[in-house]
C-alpha cells in the first residue's frame, strides 16, 4: 500500500512539473527597447512644521532629509534628470486655503547641479501645512513629457491637511492617466493614520511604502529608489479598450495598461498570421477597498463572437492583484496569400466595491501581447502544448497504472497465503 502511493505521488510530481513548464513558456516576454530616454526623478518632501520633532537619532526629522538628501545628491546616476519639489516651506500662518497652495520646485527636473541642489536644500526650514494631494499634482506636472521611466519619492511625517483633496484620490487619478509615472513613500516615524495614506498613495500607483526611523534608513532608500529609476524597464503602453471587439484598438506585441471599471469588461483586437500563435495575460489590481470575493476572466473569440479559448482566475480577498493567461496558435497555411486573422481580446472583472468606496477612476489593468511563431505541428498543441512529450507522459502513465495493478494482485495473493498459513 505505502508503495502504491509512492508511485501515484511520482505520478503526480511529474505532471505538476510538466504543467509547470507549460504555464510558463519560455519567451513570452515583452519586447524591450535599447534607447530609452533620460529618467527622471522628483523628490517631494513634507518641511511642514512637524518635521521640527527630534526623534531620529537625536536630531530633527528635518536634519535627517537634509542629510539624506546630500548624501542621495552626491550618488546620483548623470543619465537621471532629478528634481526637488517640497510642501509647507513657505507659509506660517493659519488661512487653509492658502497653506493649502504650499508648494513649490525648489529645484527643475533636469541635469543636475549638485552644488545647486545642496544649496537650496540647505535653505529649507519647518515651516507650515501639509498639503501632499496638491503637491502631488504638481510634481505630475514636473515630470510631464518624455518617454523615460519617472518617479516621485513622497517623503513626509504626517497625514495631509488639504481635505477633502485626497491624496490617495489623486494618485489614482495620475495613474488613470497611463503615463507610466510610480510614487514610492516614505514615512519619517509615522502614526497608524499616516502609514495608512502613503501605503494607499503608493499602492495606486505599483510604487511602494516604507516605515523610516533612523537616518541611514533613510539616506539608503532614497538612495536605492534614485538608483532604480536609471534601471532599463520596459514602459508600458497607455490604450484604452472598447466595450465591443469592433471598436477595440488593435495591439501589437507589448505591454499596455488601462483602466476597468468594476464589473465592466474591455475588449482589444490582435492580429495573427499563419502559423503564429498569440499569447496573452492580464493582471487587473484592486487599488482600493473591494468585496471579498472577485475574478477575472480573459477570452479570446473570433470577430463573429465565437469562442476560440480562455484563461480564468479567482480570487478572495488575499490577494490585491488576480492574474491570468491564454494561448491561441493558428494553423499554418500553404496559401501565400493567407491573411491575417483578427482575434479579439476580451477582459471581464468581478470586483464589487466596499462601502463608500469611490468606483472611479476604474482598477488599473494591466495586459501583455505576444504573437509569436506557432509550433511546427498543429498537434503540438493539440496535446496541451507538451508535443512529443506528450506520448511519453502517457507511457509513464500507463506504466505507472500496469504496475498498480500488478503490485495490487501480488499484495492481495501474499495476503491470503498468510492467512491461509
Amino acid at each position: 500500500m505505502i508503495r502504491r502511493q509512492r508511485l501515484a505521488a511520482g505520478v503526480c510530481a511529474l505532471l505538476a512539473a510538466l504543467t509547470a513548464g507549460l504555464a510558463f513558456p519560455a519567451g513570452a516576454v515583452a519586447d524591450e527597447t535599447d534607447d530609452q530616454a533620460a529618467p527622471k526623478v522628483e523628490l517631494v518632501l513634507d518641511v511642514s512644521g512637524s518635521m521640527r520633532t527630534r526623534d531620529m537619532d537625536g536630531g530633527s526629522r528635518m536634519a535627517a532629509a537634509k542629510q539624506a538628501f546630500n548624501e542621495v545628491l552626491d550618488a546620483t546616476p548623470e543619465e537621471v534628470r532629478l528634481g526637488i519639489r517640497t510642501l509647507g516651506a513657505n507659509y506660517r500662518g493659519d488661512d487653509r486655503r492658502t497653506g493649502c497652495k504650499d508648494t513649490e520646485q525648489l529645484y527643475p527636473v533636469g541635469p543636475l547641479d549638485r552644488t545647486e541642489a545642496k544649496t537650496a536644500v540647505a535653505t529649507l526650514a519647518p515651516t507650515g501645512w501639509t498639503p501632499i494631494g496638491p503637491a502631488l499634482q504638481k510634481a505630475a506636472t514636473d515630470l510631464d513629457g518624455g518617454d523615460g521611466t519617472r518617479r516621485i519619492v513622497l517623503i513626509s511625517d504626517g497625514e495631509d491637511t488639504c481635505q477633502p483633496l485626497d491624496p490617495c484620490e489623486v494618485a489614482r487619478e495620475i495613474a488613470a492617466k497611463g503615463i507610466g509615472l510610480t510614487i514610492d513613500t516614505l514615512g519619517l516615524v509615522p502614526d497608524a493614520k499616516t502609514r495608512d495614506q502613503l501605503s494607499c498613495i503608493a499602492d495606486a500607483t505599483g510604487g511602494t511604502y516604507t516605515d523610516v526611523r533612523h537616518k541611514e534608513e533613510l539616506s539608503d532608500r532614497v538612495g536605492q529608489l534614485v538608483d532604480q529609476a536609471a534601471d532599463p524597464v520596459v514602459t508600458p503602453v497607455a490604450t484604452e479598450g472598447a466595450r465591443e471587439c469592433a471598436k477595440a484598438p488593435a495591439l501589437k506585441s507589448g505591454l499596455y495598461t488601462d483602466r476597468e471599471e468594476f464589473g465592466q469588461q474591455r475588449w482589444y483586437r490582435v492580429d495573427v498570421g499563419p502559423g503564429q500563435e498569440v499569447r496573452a495575460s492580464v493582471s487587473v489590481a484592486a487599488d482600493r477597498a473591494v468585496g471579498p470575493d472577485y475574478g477575472v476572466l480573459l477570452r479570446a473569440v473570433t470577430v463573429h463572437g465565437r469562442e476560440i479559448v480562455r484563461g480564468e482566475a479567482a480570487g478572495d480577498g488575499r490577494t490585491d492583484v488576480i492574474s491570468t493567461g491564454l494561448r491561441y496558435p493558428r494553423a499554418g497555411s500553404d496559401d501565400e496569400d493567407a491573411t491575417a486573422e483578427t482575434v479579439c481580446l476580451q477582459v471581464t472583472n468581478s470586483f464589487s466595491a466596499a462601502s463608500g468606496v469611490k468606483t472611479t477612476p476604474g482598477l488599473p489593468l494591466e495586459l501583455t501581447v505576444d504573437v509569436v511563431d506557432g509550433p511546427d505541428k498543429a498537434s503540438d498543441v493539440a496535446s496541451f502544448g507538451l508535443g512529443r512529450g506528450w506520448w511519453l507522459l502517457g507511457a509513464l502513465v500507463l506504466t505507472g497504472f500496469v504496475a498498480g495493478l500488478l503490485w495490487g494482485w501480488v499484495s492481495r495473493w501474499r495476503v491470503a497465503v498468510w492467512r491461509t498459513n
